[in-house]
C-alpha cells in the first residue's frame, strides 16, 4: 500500500534525522500530514463517485476513511501535545504522531503512540541503567523509598543526581520501532 509505504520512509528519516541531529524535521512530518488528509479527502470523492473501482485502488493505496484521518490527526496529536506541555516531549515528535495518525488512522495510531511510549520508556531504563549503574540506581531509590514510608515525605534528591535522570530520549527511533510493530501485528 502506497500510504503504508510512505509512512515508512517518512517514519525511518524522521528516527534517522531525531537519532543523529536531535531534530525530526517539519519537511518530513508536514507533508505525511498532507498527504493523509489528502488521500482520505480524495478516496472519500472517489468512493462517492464510482464506488466499484475505489474499492480496488483503496487496496492498493490505502487512503483512510476521512473521518478516522481527521481523527487520527487530532486525538494523537492532541495527546502528543499535551506530553510537549507537562512532560517536555519535543514539538518534531508532536508532529511525528500527528503524520501517523493522518496515515494510519485513529486505532492504529493510537496503538503507534502507546508502542512509542513503551519503547521509549524501555529506551529510557537501558540509558539510565547504563549511565547510572544498577546498583547505585536500586541503592538510591531504595534510600528515596525508605525516606517516603518513614518519614512520609518524598525526599528531595541532590541537584546533581536529578541532572543525571534528565536525559534526552529520541521518540523518533521509538516511534519507526513502534510502527513496526504496530504493521507487524496486523
Amino acid at each position: 500500500m502506497l500510504a503504508t509505504l510512505l509512512l515508512i520512509v517518512l517514519v525511518l528519516i524522521a528516527a534517522v534525522t531525531d537519532a543523529t541531529r536531535r531534530e525530526i524535521y517539519n519537511w518530513t512530518t508536514y507533508p505525511g500530514i498532507l498527504a493523509g488528509l489528502m488521500l482520505a479527502a480524495i478516496g472519500l470523492i472517489w468512493e462517492w463517485a464510482a464506488p466499484e473501482s475505489a474499492s480496488y485502488w483503496q487496496t492498493l493505496v490505502g487512503w483512510q476513511p476521512l473521518s478516522e484521518c481527521i481523527a487520527g490527526v487530532l486525538i494523537c496529536g492532541l495527546l502528543m501535545l499535551l506530553c510537549f506541555v507537562f512532560f517536555g516531549t519535543g514539538g518534531g515528535d508532536v508532529k511525528l504522531l500527528a503524520m501517523v495518525g493522518a496515515l494510519l488512522g485513529l486505532e492504529k495510531g493510537l496503538e503507534v503512540l502507546l508502542w512509542t511510549f513503551v519503547f521509549g520508556g524501555c529506551l529510557g531504563l537501558i540509558i539510565l541503567i547504563w549511565r547510572v549503574g544498577l546498583w547505585r540506581l536500586v541503592a538510591r531509590g531504595s534510600q528515596l523509598l525508605v525516606g517516603v514510608l518513614t518519614l512520609g515525605i518524598a525526599l528531595e534528591p541532590p541537584a546533581e543526581e536529578r541532572r543525571e535522570l534528565q536525559m534526552p530520549v529520541f521518540l523518533g527511533p521509538c516511534a519507526a520501532a513502534a510502527v513496526a510493530a504496530a504493521l507487524w501485528l496486523r
